[in-house]
């Protein structure tokens, strides 16, 4: 078998490095797009792509991947992990904050997702992994932007799961609880937020990055080529499908 390639956005940190660390692990070689530099994911993987660029951005996507094509040859797998979440109250929302949520959560797995299809048609394989979120089933009410972007990501999914089953493509979605990360550490996990979180779920503790490791590789594996269309919820208990 060949050696496959996998894309992970937002790969500098947090789900996103885990992601790509786990994959590397499994044999895959990794390709990490990120709007920062990503040193810290790099020094784990032996054969890594870095990409540093805005993946909203239809141009550095394209450019992106051509690197990635130049590079390996080939690519087969694709997680769309790059997000942003910011909480304010709806009435303080401006349409500038909603522009740049559905930017970077809805528009920038499209464009991703849009330049790899044709790669991972002429692999005839191909998995894509879409990270959205429990919070489409707590909805939580200083989130709404947030929360219609990863509903929307879900849609994404499934539609584009039907388009792409012919070519033995699957595209699926993981729906974390609030992960233990820098950034939410810095954001929605700060005064309380986590404790928050942790006090609505069935397992009472905060989720960490490694936690959502087996369920990326489920998904990617070999033999998952029946599971297409789904979201998997992976919160503790914090919500029930």
């Amino acid at each position: 078998m060949e050696t496959r390639t996998a894309l992970v956005t937002g790969a500098a940190q947090g789900l996103g490095r885990e992601f790509a660390v786990a994959l590397a692990g499994r044999g895959y070689r990794v390709a990490g797009f990120d709007l920062e530099p990503q040193p810290e994911t790099a020094e784990q993987i032996l054969d890594y792509v870095e990409l540093v660029g805005d993946v909203s951005d239809p141009v550095a996507v394209e450019e992106g991947l051509e690197r990635i094509i130049e590079q390996f040859g080939t690519l087969h797998v694709v997680v769309n992990n790059a997000g942003v979440y910011p909480a304010k109250p709806f009435e303080e929302t401006t349409p500038e904050d909603w522009r740049r949520v559905m930017r970077v959560n809805l528009e920038a797995p499209f464009l991703v997702t849009r330049a790899a299809l044709p790669h991972l048609k002429a692999a005839g394989w191909g998995r894509v992994v879409n990270i959205v979120s429990a919070a489409v089933l707590t909805a939580p009410p200083t989130m709404v932007p947030y929360v219609a972007s990863k509903m929307g990501l879900i849609g994404f999914t499934r539609s584009l799961a039907a388009a792409v089953a012919p070519y033995g493509v699957t595209v699926n979605a993981i729906a974390p609880s609030m992960v233990r990360t820098a950034t939410a550490e810095r954001t929605v996990g700060a005064d309380g937020g986590f404790e928050f979180v942790r006090s609505r779920q069935a397992v009472e503790r905060t989720q960490e990055p490694a936690d959502l490791v087996s369920t990326l590789l489920y998904v990617v594996d070999e033999g998952s080529g029946f599971l297409t269309g789904q979201t998997l919820n992976v919160s503790g208990g914090s919500a029930y499908l």
